[in-house]
């Protein structure tokens, strides 16, 4: 027999649909017929062994935190969270969502792009780029935007073309010998300029080779890849954060003087 509350089920139904399946305890579940299955939990188990178990005393970046399932479970651990997103929909349910959690102190929300963060003047320990990255008309530069937040780790996760291929050498001495460009192994990315699964905000599909090009060009190099489609990455102190392109990003972000 459910333990559930009915007033409870009347709330999460008012504030649906639910993209995240939330356990709520006795107030039962937000998507429990989630046709990913108990998503985004199966996700989390995949990287969850490479989040420190005590986040106490340190601060995590969640972007695009829908309805707030990785935002609650890093503030479990203890840390202080900031989950932002550009959706009033899911940051009404993530509010609701970490009052009946009691987690409500620990998380703060914020309606936030991602390119926002080029006027947010602080880094975390832990930055959380989960299901966004193709979801974007400038990858890139909303890459380099995230790289600057993460002091520590920061955990990817992108839609990606099947393969694993990696072109070791990708620099083209002359500008027509390109017929490398089409290697399996080349960075590539490619653009849905309609949709793709009914969502018109599918832009980019990158190869895994992308991935790790663009990466190591925004300072940071992959620790760990815990599950298909996941980078666990760090900032690599070979790498100058600050770029010979450092003009061109501060006019983009809108922070030329």
């Amino acid at each position: 027999m459910s333990n559930e509350r009915p007033e409870v089920r009347r709330t999460i139904d008012e504030l649906g649909p639910w993209f995240h399946n939330l356990h709520l305890g006795s107030a039962g579940q937000t998507v429990p017929d989630h046709p990913f299955g108990d998503f985004p939990a199966f996700k989390w188990r995949e990287m969850e062994p490479f989040v420190p178990e005590d986040l106490q005393g340190r601060s995590a970046l969640d972007i695009g935190c829908n309805a707030g399932f990785y935002s609650f479970e890093l503030a479990k651990r203890g840390a202080d969270v900031l989950a932002i997103d550009s959706s009033d929909h899911y940051l009404r349910q993530a509010s609701w969502a970490a009052t009946e959690l009691e987690l409500a102190d620990r998380v703060e929300f914020r309606r936030m792009q991602v390119y926002d963060l080029a006027r947010l003047d602080r880094a975390f320990d832990l930055v959380l780029f989960l299901g966004v990255l193709y979801h974007l008309r400038y990858p890139l530069l909303a890459l380099d935007l995230v790289s600057r937040k993460a002091a520590g780790t920061l955990v990817l996760q992108t839609l990606t073309m099947p393969g694993d291929e990696v072109e070791e050498n990708t620099s083209l001495p002359k500008i027509n010998e390109r017929d490398a460009l089409r290697s399996a192994g080349w960075p590539s990315m490619a653009f849905i300029e309609e949709a793709m699964a009914d969502d018109p905000t599918n832009w980019w599909v990158p190869n895994h080779a992308c991935i790790l090009s663009m990466l190591r060009s925004c300072g940071l190099k992959v620790v760990h890849r815990p599950g298909h489609e996941i980078y666990v990455c760090e900032p690599d102190p070979k790498v100058q954060r600050v770029r010979p392109d450092e003009d061109e990003y501060r006019a983009a972000t809108g922070l030329r003087p």
